[in-house]
């Protein structure tokens, strides 16, 4: 549903929790679909798709509560050592 999604609840029932640094980062440069280094707004609206390719998209309101949560210095992108941060909280 709309406006469901939880990333913290996310992580734990997928695992990504307790995953080591080095398994964090392989994850991130798969959801890093531009190679660029960051995951931006756009990919992160993605994200579900990354796990089931008939996943919904993220809504606005998702992705930027998701966003927030990972841009550690407020650039608007999520760089990898910010991403291992967060997906620990």
């Amino acid at each position: 549903a709309a406006d469901s999604f939880d990333y913290k609840t996310f992580f734990v029932k997928v695992g990504l929790n307790s995953k080591s640094k080095d398994q964090l980062t392989k994850v991130f440069e798969i959801l890093d679909q531009d190679k660029s280094g960051f995951i931006e707004e756009e990919e992160l609206k993605h994200f579900l798709q990354n796990f089931s390719a008939s996943a919904r998209v993220l809504t606005d309101t998702e992705t930027k509560v998701f966003l927030a949560a990972g841009d550690s210095d407020g650039d608007g992108k999520i760089g990898v050592e910010g991403k291992t941060a967060f997906i620990k909280q």
